[in-house]
């Protein structure tokens, strides 16, 4: 076919065709063609009807070099500012890896709302997530009888696709909708794993950050298989939760506790019974790994961290019991995968860009059998120093590499870290943070020049979600300081709302309450309050709430009605003591009480602490007194607090 001549027009603006081609600006306009209508319900919630919110389809390659064929469409949505002087969007990145970030959207509109007041809201499911093709190999790991097992059988199930779901791709994605959606710049807020995808595209594309917000940070070389800095500072956060005699009943020293059980369980396997949610008594055992999986979960559940001193002297003493229960209720909350089917977290994902690019100190290609053996060796090679009280065994058993040993890799190994470039950056980080520990942070923030570094008090994992500083005061201000241009202030340090809490007795007599009466009450408060903080603990884990749960030593409660309120049924925190009777939602209760040498008897006990009732067939009342279930927060604001950084 012969070649079309251009016309006399054609040519006279192929030098300014050229011009724009060379500048970039014709590849903006052709791709900023986000098809963006209105949504038909908020992108959180398919029931709600929503305004303001525009949705949208882009698709991008699956495998950007071609080798691997297909696409993946990336579900959108924004808010359009008011006003948008400087053409910019801030883009949330989930937790996880495999948290879906649309179902959370106004959570993320509240949050940076100091953001978004004269930019647009670019929220994405990042591919192989919620409705961005998300990876489903929930049947093969429901169904595997090993960590081995499951990994090779989700990497089969996805096939040579499963290389393409690493950071850099979905730093590539990123960049993708940047393009179509015509902006000039970007506010990266990344939390936990979103953090990493957020330095990973400033690094690749500083010229297109305004800014970076980084909530519990991984560091640019991804999460240590070994979780050395989690085992180092262990001790570190024990000791700041026990400062300034928080321990009190229930440590003398938390630090000395803590490197004596893990020693002790190194050695032996601690063994008991624990309540579960039926109300019967089964047999548990746990050992350092155990414990080390209490200590992450504390980040997302702080009721366990609470307990966690006082539960560890109890073991030290014979007493297996509470820690046995801290350990129960742990497990599925240390990996990253989840023990339910959720269907805005996918395990798949999960495993897809943990194994594909995690730096194991194994031989890609080698076989399982491999694999052990090398990274057993890096583990018994680990400096003392970066343990702190654990072992290599905990190291190597209490990551990564049991979820990841059995995964063939189908992509090289990833490149180094490129430095991180001097844009403006917000860094958060709880000062109880053990799955990315605050240490991290500021090696982080040490390495972006003029980074701003705020530590968050008594908190976890994913500040802006668990602040636990009044109102959520500490991370509200430092967000809205930074986007006024200001540099935020040092956190006010605020009372713990999640105070450890005593020693659990095992018998009557260790309350130190001479008087029968006086002492039955205690018990009676103790109990209620010992269900009220398990409930609360399952409602924050599961971010819904329990059905029942199990009493410390027999008996269980269940959780009645959507205000909530709950029932107890032989309930047992001191042995024998058997406390029943209803609780409300403000958890004012009404109790009877007997066994174990408790005067038997009804009480009506206030959230305030005033008592009522009759007790060995005497009335009794106090008007007040100090009561823990005032200082817990409720069941509903429990269950209103987002997970964005699982």
């Amino acid at each position: 076919m012969p070649a079309r001549r251009l016309s006399p027009t054609a040519r006279l603006l192929l030098p300014v065709v050229l011009l724009l081609i060379a500048s970039g600006w014709l590849s903006r306009s052709a791709e900023a063609a986000i098809p963006w209508t209105p949504c038909p319900a908020a992108p959180h919630d398919s029931s709600k009807p929503t305004t303001g919110y525009e949705c949208a389809t882009v698709a991008v390659p699956l495998d950007r070099s071609g080798a691997v064929g297909g696409a993946v469409n990336l579900s959108v949505a924004r808010v359009p500012a008011a006003t948008n002087p400087t053409n910019t969007a801030v883009v949330p990145l989930a937790g996880g890896p495999g948290q879906a970030a649309l179902p959370i959207s106004q959570d993320f509109a509240k949050i940076m709302a100091p953001a978004i007041a004269d930019r647009d809201l670019l929220i994405y499911d990042q591919r192989g997530t919620g409705s961005s093709g998300v990876i489903n190999c929930d049947d093969v790991l429901s169904q595997s009888t090993s960590p081995v097992t499951a990994a090779k059988g989700c990497a089969a199930q996805l096939g040579a696709g499963r290389g393409f779901y690493r950071t850099a791709d979905s730093v590539a994605d990123i960049e993708a909708l940047r393009v179509a959606g015509g902006y000039s710049k970007l506010v990266l807020f990344g939390v936990s794993y979103g953090t990493k995808v957020a330095e990973d595209y400033a690094a690749a594309y500083p010229q297109n950050v305004e800014a970076l917000v980084l909530d519990s940070v991984v560091p640019p070389e991804g999460p240590d298989p070994f979780q050395r800095s989690t085992l180092a500072n262990a001790p570190r956060v024990l000791q700041d939760l026990c400062a300034n005699n928080a321990c009190r009943g229930a440590t003398d020293n938390v630090k000395s506790d803590l490197s004596r059980l893990a020693a002790k369980l190194r050695k032996h396997v601690l063994r008991g019974k624990v309540t579960i949610g039926s109300g019967q008594r089964v047999k548990y055992a746990m050992d350092q790994t155990g414990l080390l999986d209490i200590l992450l979960a504390g980040d997302l559940n702080p009721t366990l961290r609470a307990e966690l001193p006082g539960s560890m002297r109890a073991a030290l003493r014979g007493d297996a019991s509470p820690l046995l229960r801290l350990s129960v209720r742990s497990e599925g909350l240390t990996t990253g995968l989840q023990t339910e089917s959720n269907a805005d977290q996918s395990d798949g994902l999960y495993l897809a860009t943990t194994c594909e690019e995690a730096p194991f100190a194994w031989t890609r290609a080698a076989n399982v059998d491999q694999r052990t053996a090398e990274i057993t060796a890096a583990a018994k090679a680990i400096p003392k120093a970066q343990l702190g009280p654990f072992s290599p065994s905990a190291a190597l058993n209490g990551g990564l590499a049991p979820v990841c040993l059995g995964w063939p890799d189908a992509s090289p190994a990833p490149p180094a870290a490129a430095p991180l470039p001097p844009v403006r950056t917000l860094i958060l980080d709880g000062q109880m943070d053990l799955r990315t520990p605050y240490e991290d942070a500021a090696q982080v923030a040490a390495r972006i020049p003029g980074s701003a570094l705020v530590q968050v008090p008594f908190t976890g994992h994913s500040t802006v979600t668990s602040d636990e500083t009044k109102d959520s005061a500490c991370t509200k201000g430092a967000l809205a300081t930074f986007f006024a241009g200001g540099v935020p202030a040092p956190c006010a340090p605020g009372t713990n709302p999640f105070a450890p809490t005593r020693r659990p007795p095992t018998n009557l007599g260790q309350l130190g309450i001479k008087s029968p009466a006086k002492r039955t009450i205690a018990a009676a408060e103790a109990s209620v309050g010992d269900a009220a903080r398990q409930i609360i603990g399952d409602a924050l884990a599961l971010d819904k709430l329990p059905l029942h749960v199990g009493g410390l030593r027999g008996g269980n409660a269940t959780v009645t009605g959507n205000a909530p309120s709950f029932r107890l049924t032989h309930y047992q925190y001191i042995p024998g003591v058997l406390v029943s009777g209803t609780v409300d939602k403000s958890f004012n209760a009404k109790v009877t009480i007997r066994g174990g040498g408790a005067l038997s008897g009804s009480l009506k006990l206030a959230s305030s602490g005033a008592v009522s009732g009759t007790l060995g067939g005497k009335r009794v009342r106090i008007a007040a007194s100090s009561a823990v279930r005032s200082t817990l927060p409720s069941l509903a604001a429990a269950l209103a607090r987002p997970h964005l950084g699982r």
